[in-house]
């Protein structure tokens, strides 16, 4: 495993097969959130506790110290604390720029110019591209699946392929920059690529967007929406002061990492003690009567928690079955036996269907031995082959819901060949200009 600690090497055993039967059972639930409605962090969580019980026996029972079990444990916990606390302050910053209307009067900027359908459709892609290399992808589409059902509420078709066009926009645009997607964070404070090599992946992430977006722009109806009477949204206090702490959070994470050799999380954790003492300002001066004002520990309490747990149980649950021994013959079998070019287009596919967390965390802890082009092209597969399907990312799922019927599985299925055209497109400009 990539910490150097030693696998168990117990894959063939009945209790190893019963966690890897419980991990299938966990996701199973997972995949069915959209018609189960049970939150996904629920079931990884008990699968995670389920794994680590019988890995710890599996240990004990094959005279493993109970220090060197700590050492796989705590590996890890750490690998989780540092991206749950990374992730907690960007969600706070983004709950914060919400609660300022920042992106409400985006939104209503779009609705009141009266874009033509086909004009919106390519507006909405683009922004939704760049927003979701800062903010997450799940953000950026519901933000702005907001506006195309608001301008299209009576055009069903727009709707459908606006939404389609959102959920490659987001995935594409959240490959490129480690603020845009998990995946592509986790590579980043594994070590494997400096911050700026992930811009490399620009260019592909641009193709795998723009391919699919060409395809579908001629089946967006060439009309004009109706009319709309809606006011402009004002900004509250202090929006654009937070969307500038943001962006420096952003650079004093880089800086810690790349200068000073320290873990993102801790200069996140500054960015959001800066938002912290610049909420309290406002509370004090910007509070109109009536009101309790700004208050920093509400846009915490109002971060995706189930996802944050989510990727707890998928750290630990995917992280069990890999100390039990199954993340090396999983390597073994792809990595080893297909090539790393083939795998890592694999794991691509593989992130239609299973969410590319638990995926690249899979990749990250089986040790395998790539260049930076590897590296950065399973950055680029996991990060946009959820496009793939309609459930194969958390944008696509959360816009299904968004959409009132209107943008279902099979009215994405009907895109996927345009999709797939846009995903293999990108793979071959990365092999271009990066290899």
């Amino acid at each position: 495993m990539a910490s150097g600690f030693e696998s168990l090497g117990l894959t063939g055993t009945e209790r190893g097969i019963y966690c890897v039967l419980i991990f299938v059972i966990a996701y199973g639930f997972v995949m069915t959130e959209e018609f189960t409605h049970m939150r996904k962090s629920k079931p990884v969580i008990l699968a995670a506790g389920i794994i680590w019980a019988h890995a710890a026996i599996l240990a004990s029972q094959k005279g493993i110290s109970v220090e060197a079990m700590h050492e796989a444990f705590e590996y890890n916990l750490k690998e989780y604390a540092e991206l749950m606390l990374f992730l907690l302050v960007a969600m706070t910053y983004i709950n914060s720029m919400a609660e300022r209307n920042v992106f409400e009067a985006l939104r209503s900027w779009l609705v009141r110019k009266q874009f033509g359908y086909r004009k919106l459709f390519l507006i909405t892609g683009v922004i939704t591209f760049f927003l979701s290399s800062v903010a997450d992808n799940l953000t950026a589409a519901l933000l702005v699946g907001a506006v195309v059902m608001a301008v299209g509420a009576d055009n069903e078709k727009f709707v459908s392929i606006g939404f389609v066009n959102l959920v490659v926009a987001a995935n594409a645009g959240g490959a490129f920059c480690p603020f845009g997607d998990i995946t592509t964070l986790m590579v980043w404070q594994a070590g494997y690529a400096e911050f700026f090599d992930f811009f490399k992946l620009f260019i592909p992430s641009l193709v795998n967007y723009a391919v699919p977006a060409a395809v579908m722009y001629f089946a967006v109806p060439d009309e004009q929406p109706l009319e709309t009477d809606e006011a402009a949204v004002v900004l509250k206090p202090g929006a654009l002061q937070i969307c500038g702490l943001f962006l420096l959070t952003i650079v004093t994470a880089v800086s810690f990492k790349q200068g000073l050799h320290l873990p993102p999380f801790m200069g996140m954790m500054v960015g959001l003690s800066v938002l912290m003492l610049y909420g309290f300002y406002l509370k004090k001066n910007h509070r109109a009567e009536g009101e309790k004002g700004f208050d920093v520990f509400n846009k915490v309490r109002d971060a995706e928690w189930d996802t944050l747990l989510f990727f707890f149980g998928v750290v630990f649950a995917v992280g069990g079955l890999g100390y039990i021994g199954y993340l090396e013959l999983l390597s073994g079998a792809m990595y080893d036996g297909l090539g790393a070019t083939t795998a890592n287009i694999l794991v691509g596919i593989i992130s239609a269907i299973v969410d590319n967390i638990p995926v690249m965390f899979a990749v990250l802890n089986m040790n395998v031995d790539m260049d930076l082009y590897q590296w950065l092209l399973v950055t680029l597969t996991a990060g946009v082959g959820g496009s793939l399907l309609s459930v194969g990312s958390a944008a696509g799922v959360a816009l299904m819901g968004q959409s009132n019927h209107k943008y279902t599985f099979f009215s994405h299925l009907k895109w996927t060949p345009a999709i797939a055209g846009g995903y293999a497109a990108s793979i071959f400009v990365h092999y271009l200009i990066n290899s």
